[in-house]
């Protein structure tokens, strides 16, 4: 194995682990969701879009279209089963409302792999165009996985808590964008993961910034600045 090839095979282990870590980052969550019996004020979104990255990732690294991509399977295969995990118990314990959505949106992931695959496979013919026509989606559902926790920014702002807006995701989710970043620009440069994940990588700084910055805001309020946050919380949550 020449030493390209050696680091470029590291460095996807990493990435690997540091995908797993992104994806048990929601355990604490739903520990908390199991415990309270409810969802509260967390959204289903960002574990729905997981859920598509992964269908999709899964679908790129496969032989027919990306050989040689089998640490890509690996890692969002267990993703997927994870992802679904998630769902089962958010889906469980939140609104008729949220489950409407969970069902809808997971059906409609599933529809549209099943087009995107059958166009693939029948209409494109060689590696280079298949790669390309499932990496371009790749690139679009992967941003929005990375940005999916942003559902919720706009509750933090108007709250100025950042309580619900899931900090280990995020962190892991930087992380991950950073370290297949580097991968793509191993050997042979792969465009559509140096896309997806360099835009993820810059997304969860931004989270995390957005994060830290209303954490020690909350830090440095008196007592009765953190009684007023709470009541407008409970003020907003009875309005949605």
């Amino acid at each position: 194995m020449h030493g390209q090839d050696l680091i470029r095979t590291v460095v996807g282990i990493v990435g690997n682990v540091i995908s797993g870590f992104m994806f048990l980052s929601p355990t604490p969550t739903f520990v908390r969701i199991f415990k309270n019996k409810s969802t509260e004020e967390f959204h289903p979104y960002p574990y729905l879009a997981c859920v598509m990255n992964c269908l999709f990732w899964i679908f790129y690294g496969l032989p027919a279209v990306h050989p040689d991509s089998t640490l890509v399977i690996t890692i969002n295969a267990a993703g997927l089963v994870l992802e679904l995990i998630y769902l089962t118990i958010f889906f469980k314990h939140t609104t008729k409302k949220n489950r409407l959505i969970i069902l809808s949106v997971l059906a409609g992931e599933c529809l549209l792999l099943a087009g995107v695959a059958a166009l693939t496979l029948h209409c494109f013919h060689t590696h280079e165009k298949r790669s390309m026509v499932v990496g371009i989606i790749c690139c679009v559902f992967g941003i929005i996985m990375y940005a999916s926790p942003l559902s919720i920014l706009w509750k933090v702002i108007k709250t100025k808590s950042a309580e619900f807006l899931p900090v280990w995701l995020c962190l892991a989710g930087f992380l991950n964008g950073v370290t297949w970043f580097a991968y793509a620009n191993l050997k042979i440069f792969d465009l559509y993961i140096a896309i997806g994940n360099g835009v993820g990588g810059l997304l969860g700084l931004i989270q995390l910034i957005v994060w830290t910055y209303y954490t020690v805001k909350e830090k440095r309020r008196g007592p009765k600045d953190d009684k007023a946050g709470e009541v407008q919380l409970q003020k907003t949550a009875t309005n949605v």
